[in-house]
C-alpha cells in the first residue's frame, strides 16, 4: 500500500494558518483538526452567533454559551457522509431574563443559521438553558 501524509494547512489571506490533517482512524494525525471537526464547528459558531443576535435584540442577557457539539460519520445510501451534528449549547442567561424566551431561541437561531441551511446534514440541538 502507498503511504502518503495526510498533513495540510489551510490559509486564508490575513488570517492564521490551520494546521489540518485527515482523522485518526483515516490516517491522520490526532494532534491537527480534521474536516469532520471543522464542519462540526462551522455549524456550532454559526449557530451561537446566530443566537447571541437574537438573544441581544430579544432583551436576553447571555453571560456564557458552551457549546460541546459532535459530529457523526457513516455511510449513507453507499457514500460516507456526515450523517448527524448535534449541537449541545449549554447557555448561562442574566437574572431577569426570560428562560422561556432563551430557550425559544434556540430553534429560532437554528431556523435562520445560514450554514445549517445550507447542508443536508441533520442539525440537531438539545440545548440547557440555566439563570445566573
Amino acid at each position: 500500500a502507498k503511504t502518503f501524509s495526510r498533513a495540510t494547512r489551510v490559509t486564508f489571506a490575513n488570517r492564521p494558518e490551520v494546521a489540518m490533517s485527515a482523522a485518526p482512524e483515516f490516517g491522520g494525525d490526532a494532534g491537527r483538526l480534521n474536516p469532520e471537526e471543522l464542519f462540526t464547528a462551522s455549524l456550532a459558531a454559526c449557530q451561537m452567533l446566530t443566537y447571541l443576535h437574537m438573544a441581544a435584540r430579544s432583551g436576553v442577557a447571555v453571560v456564557s454559551y458552551v457549546d460541546a457539539s459532535e459530529g457523526e460519520l457513516a455511510f449513507h445510501e453507499g457514500k460516507l457522509r456526515m450523517t448527524r451534528v448535534t449541537l449541545r449549547p449549554a447557555i448561562t442567561i442574566a437574572a431577569g431574563s426570560d428562560p422561556t424566551l432563551a430557550e425559544a431561541l434556540v430553534e429560532r437561531a437554528h431556523a435562520e443559521c445560514f450554514i445549517a441551511s445550507s447542508v443536508t446534514t441533520e442539525v440537531h440541538t438539545e440545548a440547557t438553558i440555566t439563570v445566573a
